[in-house]
C-alpha cells in the first residue's frame, strides 16, 4: 500500500546567486522608463520595501532572505529524509525552456531516465555569478523513474484528463529551472549532486497567455501598452485542482513511498502588471494561505484563471496541484512558512503535509 508525503517549497532562480544580485529583478525593473516615476520613488514605498531596500538596495536584506529561504527548504528535506520516499512527483512550470511555439501542453509527464542537468543555465544566461563559485558548466544527474512516470500518465488519461508526456528533453536547452533548482534547493551544500532520489516532474503550463507572449519572463509596459499578442490561456486552477486528485488516486494505487511536491514561489512582482511589476501581490497571497492552513479547500477551487493571472499567482498552478492531490489523500497540514517581501521579486510558502 502507498505511503505519501505533500510539501511546498520555491525554486526562486536568485537563491542560486549571491547577496549582491538577489534583488536584481526590482532593480532591473526600476530601469523601466514607462513606469510612473512616482511609483518608483522609494519614499512611496511600504514600509516593508523600505526596510529591505535600505541604503544598499537590498543587499543586506538578502542574507536574512536567504537565511529564511534556507530554513524552509531544510525542513522539506528533513521530511523527506525521514520519509524515504521512492520516488518524488514534482509539479513545477516550464517557463518557455522544454515547451516553445512547437507545443505548448497543459501538463506534461516527464517520463524521462537519468538525465544530466546543468543548473546555472538560467544564472549563465542573466550574467549572474553562482553563489558557490562554482564552474559556469556543473552539472548533476536528476534520477529519472520512467517506469512510474508512464503509469502515473496513464492512469491521468485513463481518469479522462488530458495530458501530454514526453521521453526525450529538448536539444540545445538547460533543463526547466523549476526542477532543476527543485534537486539543488533540497541538497543546496552539494548543488544537488549528492541527491539520490528518483524525481518524476510534471509540467504544468503556469505561464499560460503569457509562456509564448512574453517568453515565460518579463515584459516592458512598453511592450504590453503596445498591445501583447497573448496566447490561449493555461489549465484552470480548478483543472490544476483535479489532476492532482487524478495523480492522488494514480499514486494510492502502487506500493511506493511517494513525495509530492509542488515547486514555485507565489505571486511574482514581474507578472503583477497593477502594481507596475514592483512588488508581489502579498494581499492575494494571504487569502490562499489562510485557507491552506484552515483546509479550506473550497476558496481554492473558486480561484478562477483571471484571478491568478491578475494577481501575478500563475506560478501557483503547482500548488492547486498540490492541493488537490492532498485533499483527495486526507493529507493535512503538517507546518508551513510563508515568506513575505516587497523586494524580492515574490513570496515564498513552504509546507509539509502528512
Amino acid at each position: 500500500m502507498a505511503e505519501v508525503l505533500g510539501l511546498g517549497m520555491t525554486h526562486y532562480p536568485m537563491l542560486l546567486g549571491p547577496d549582491t544580485h538577489m534583488a536584481g529583478l526590482l532593480r532591473s525593473t526600476l530601469g523601466d522608463p514607462d513606469i510612473p516615476g512616482d511609483r518608483k520613488d522609494p519614499a512611496n514605498w511600504t514600509e516593508l520595501a523600505c526596510k529591505e531596500w535600505g541604503d544598499d538596495q537590498g543587499v543586506a536584506a538578502a542574507t536574512v532572505h536567504r537565511a529564511r529561504l534556507m530554513k524552509g527548504l531544510t525542513r522539506c528535506r528533513e521530511a523527506i529524509d525521514e520519509f524515504a520516499p521512492d520516488v518524488l512527483v514534482v509539479w513545477g512550470d516550464d517557463q518557455y525552456e522544454n515547451f516553445r511555439e512547437e507545443v505548448i501542453p497543459p501538463f506534461c509527464v516527464l517520463a524521462y531516465d537519468d538525465t544530466v542537468v546543468k543548473p546555472f543555465g538560467i544564472l549563465n544566461k542573466l550574467k549572474i555569478p553562482n553563489a558557490w563559485g562554482l564552474p559556469d558548466d556543473t552539472s548533476y544527474t536528476m534520477h529519472g523513474a520512467p517506469d512510474f512516470a508512464k503509469q502515473l500518465a496513464a492512469d491521468v488519461l485513463a481518469a479522462g484528463l488530458d495530458a501530454a508526456y514526453s521521453y526525450e528533453l529538448r536539444t540545445g536547452i538547460n533543463f526547466p529551472h523549476s526542477f532543476a533548482n527543485t534537486q539543488v534547493f533540497l541538497d543546496y551544500e552539494n548543488v544537488g549532486r549528492q541527491f539520490s532520489y528518483p524525481m518524476v516532474p510534471i509540467a504544468v503550463n503556469c505561464y499560460g497567455e503569457h509562456v509564448i507572449a512574453r517568453r515565460g519572463g518579463m515584459a516592458r509596459f512598453a511592450e504590453i501598452k503596445a498591445g501583447e499578442d497573448l496566447d490561449p490561456p493555461g489549465p484552470s486552477p480548478y483543472r490544476c485542482f483535479q489532476l492532482g486528485q487524478a495523480i492522488a488516486r494514480s499514486v494510492a494505487c502502487s506500493d511506493k513511498r511517494v513525495a509530492l511536491i509542488a515547486s514555485s514561489s507565489w505571486s511574482h512582482a514581474f507578472l503583477n502588471d497593477k502594481d507596475w511589476h514592483l512588488r508581489p501581490d502579498t494581499e492575494s497571497d494571504r487569502v490562499l494561505y489562510e485557507a491552506m492552513v484552515a483546509g479550506d479547500y473550497d476558496t481554492w477551487t473558486a480561484v478562477s484563471t483571471r484571478q491568478v493571472v491578475t494577481a501575478g499567482q500563475h506560478e501557483m498552478l503547482n500548488w492547486f496541484c498540490l492541493l488537490g492531490a492532498t485533499s483527495e489523500l486526507g493529507l493535512e497540514l503538517d507546518w508551513s512558512d510563508f515568506v513575505e517581501t516587497e523586494i524580492f521579486n515574490s513570496n515564498k510558502v513552504f509546507a509539509v503535509f502528512h
